[in-house]
Parts: C-alpha cells; structure tokens; sequence
C-alpha cells in the first residue's frame, strides 16, 4: 500500500497532523517509537502542570491566613501527586489515539527509518517492514540535551542526576535539589520541589533566570522564589558533578554545593538520530531541520513541524506547524509566522510573553516605546494576591500605533496572554484596543488599563 502521508512521531506535531490530514481524505499513517502523544503529553506539558498545581494548592492553604483561611498539618504527598499526573496522562494519551483513529489515520509503533526515495514517493522503514508514501512528515520532537560536564555520565548512571524525563517519576523529594539551568523546565521543577520540601539551588549560566524573559520580569520571578528559600547562582558556570555535590565557577571564583539529587535542565535538541534524513539530503543545521514558511523541507513533499527544526520549541506552536504542513499538502495556501507565539513559565506566579522584548524591537529597528503597569491596577488581583508584586509590559510601535509584545508576571498570566497575542498577531490598532470592553473585575482588563497609558 502506497500513503499520502507518513507522519514519523506522535507528539504535538504527528498527532495533530494526523488528525488534520485524515479528515482532510489523506491516507495516512502515524508512526510513533514510544507513547502516542510525545513529551508533552507524557513528560513535559501535562504532567508537569499536574504537579505545579498541587504545590499551588499546598502554597495556598500554607499561605491562607493572609486571607483569613487557616489550616493545620498541611501535608503533600508526593506518592499522590504522581500516581494522579500518571492517570491523567493515561486519559487524554487514550483520547489522543482515539482521535487520530477517529480521523480514519493509522497507528503504527515503532522506530521509523526513511530510507530512501521509491518511483511512488518515500520509504520509509519500520522493524523489517518497508512503507511508502508520496508524502512525509517529520515530527520526532526533542530530546534532552546533554553538556560535556565532567561527572555528569557516571552521575547520571548512578541515578545522582536526572534529567526532566525522568524527575517526574521520582518515588521521593530529594533533601537538597540542584537544578542546572534555570530556564522554563529549570524553574517549573524549582517551583514544584521548593513547595514539597527540597531545598532548591539554581545554577544557570546567564545573568538572569527564564531565558529571553523581559529582565525586569525574570528578576520579579527570581525575587518571589528567592523569598520561598530557592537558591540562585547566576552567571555561573557548571564545572564537574561529583557524588552528592555540584562544582561551579563564579566570576573566577570556583566553589560547590551539595546535591543529593542533581536535574539536568540545560535545554533541548532536536531529535533526528536514526532518522535517516541524510538518505533525502534533507537540509539541518546543528541538527535542526531547516524548513520553509509552508513548512517543508528542501525535498519536495517532505514537511517538518515541531521540535525537530528547532525554531519555537513549544507545543502550541507544532500544532500550528503541523496545520500549516497539512493545509499546504491538501492545496490551501497557509503560512507560519512566528511573531506572535505566546510563551509561558508555569511558576506562582506565572510569567507569560507574547512578540517582543524592548531591547528585541530596537535590535529589529522599530520606533518603540515601553509602557509598564503594576497588576494592582486590577481589582480582581489585588483580591487575590495579598501583597503581589505582579506587572505588566506593554511595548507599542510609535509609527505603526499598534503592539509588538506584552509581558506579564502574576496569576492568570497564561490564560490572558492569548488575547494579547491576537492583538499583535492582527496588528490591531491601539485606538481599537482601548474601544475593546473587558469583563470586570478581571485580571486580564490590566491590559486595557496600559493601553490608556500610552
């Protein structure tokens, strides 16, 4: 049997495509090496979430008297918590299968290899078996990637060192946690293990947590979970992993601190070994597919969405690129932009971005301004953030009168953030965006209040 499409990889990217491309008429095959749904749904996304809001809820009646809630031997369990990430990872993986079945495409387990070019398309090998299709799609995500720290391959055999696949399965919170890299995953994981007892130490590289977070943001997260006993070493670079300590350099000044559990969380690559890309000549730089704005490869009907080209390694924007991959496949004209692909850090509070950073915009040559309003403006959180610090960026384009990037940090962030970017994404004019009407009292009509302040 020749396919329309192969799609090789289940997560975000494969099983959306999937979805897609089987009610769009294509028959499709969905090839997937491990779980149906991908890292998100059974390492990253979801049951890290599942986790955060259990800590939240711990943080909550820790904290409640300020609200004029008290409660006593407030305890989290951490046996619990897994045992219900791990259940509701095994429902929405089922209703993730059932879908893509439901849109008439195929499941097959298993490694895929594609091996080379046939007169009807691509082969593509899995096990002994060889299938075709006139057309591929590569969605086989990211992996964790791995820094050459001396130390770390011994530590991570003895067990001494994890890295974000397997800290979500710990059968206890370690005593004394260091996390290397205090980026999203880094700081999502600090978040979670300083609410259930660890004590968190955070060595990142950069002189700020949160990756290309606004600074003033990124130093308000480093402030509330500093304030919560977290442990913050800077521009510091990691320098040997020894048993039960980490070593580090600080402006020229070596040191260490203990470790009974080690996290590994310097970012992501993504995931092409044994693909056999090199067998299409498909195009990759440092391991990142290269891929158009219709999202294909430089082989004709070959696509790529998701991790793999290592552009916006975030599961709302595979599903996006995957569309996109689709759409163009079936004959709809669809492009990718990246200008408004909103980005959250799950922490308490929560930081959320859209488009750009200040220093971004001017970088890009645009005439912009910054405008920043503290989240007390909102009546709704200052009722449900006794004593919060939260605030709200908004940067506008002098000449074209319309936004370029919010940044926020407080509660609902990741819920609000959407609306921001659609205005970013339509170029909406800020003249429009004051007539909007917000519900009140919201948190998000903060946003209405900023654009008032330009």
């Amino acid at each position: 049997m020749v396919y329309d499409l192969i799609i090789i990889g289940g997560g975000p990217a494969g099983y959306t495509a999937g979805v897609r491309a089987g009610r769009g008429g294509l028959k499709t095959l969905l090839i997937e090496k491990e779980h149906i749904g991908g890292v998100c749904l059974n390492k990253g996304c979801i049951p890290t979430k599942t986790l955060l809001y259990s800590a939240k809820l711990k943080d909550g009646a820790e904290h409640g008297a300020k609200y004029g809630v008290s409660a006593q031997e407030i305890v989290l369990d951490h046996a619990a918590v897994i045992k219900r990430k791990n259940k509701i990872v095994r429902k929405l993986t089922a209703g993730v299968k059932a879908q893509v079945l439901a849109a008439n495409t195929e499941i097959l387990d298993g490694r895929a290899t594609i091996t080379g070019k046939t007169p009807e398309g691509f082969s593509v090998q899995v096990n002994d078996t060889q299938y075709s299709a006139k057309r591929l799609l590569l969605a086989t995500g990211s992996s964790p990637s791995f820094p050459p720290i001396p130390g770390l391959e011994s530590a991570m055999k003895s067990g001494l060192a994890v890295t974000s696949d397997e800290i979500l399965n710990l059968a206890g919170i370690p005593g004394s946690l260091v996390i290397i890299g205090g980026g999203v995953i880094g700081m999502e994981m600090a978040s979670y293990f300083n609410s259930a007892g660890s004590n968190v130490t955070v060595i990142e590289m950069l002189p700020q947590i949160g990756g290309p977070v606004d600074t003033d943001i990124a130093a308000l997260l480093q402030k509330n979970y500093e304030s919560k006993g977290v442990r913050f070493l800077l521009s510091s670079r990691v320098t040997a992993v020894g048993e039960g300590s980490v070593e580090f350099e600080q402006a020229g000044v070596k040191n260490s601190v203990n470790a009974d559990m080690v996290l590994l969380s310097t970012g992501r690559s993504p995931d092409t070994k044994g693909l056999g890309i090199e067998n299409l000549g498909i195009a990759a730089v440092r391991g990142a597919v290269q891929t158009d704005e219709r999202c294909m490869t430089n082989v004709q009907n070959v696509y790529a969405a998701g991790d793999i080209n290592g552009k916006s390694m975030l599961a709302h924007t595979a599903y996006r690129e995957a569309e996109v991959a689709v759409s163009n496949m079936l004959g709809i004209r669809d492009t990718m932009r990246y200008d408004s692909v909103p980005s959250v850090i799950y922490t308490n509070p929560e930081v959320a971005s859209v488009g750009y950073t200040l220093e971004g915009a001017q970088h890009a040559g645009m005439d912009v301004s910054e405008h920043t309003l503290s989240m007390n403006f909102s009546g709704r959180y200052m009722a449900e953030n006794e004593g919060g610090n939260g605030i709200l960026k908004i940067i506008a384009d002098n000449k074209a009168g319309c936004l370029r990037g919010v940044h926020m940090i407080g509660n609902y962030s990741s819920e609000i953030i959407v609306s921001a970017g659609m205005m970013i994404e339509k170029m909406m004019g800020i003249d429009d965006i004051k007539k909007l009407i917000f519900p009140h009292p919201t948190v998000g009509e903060v946003i209405r209040e900023a654009v008032f302040e330009i």
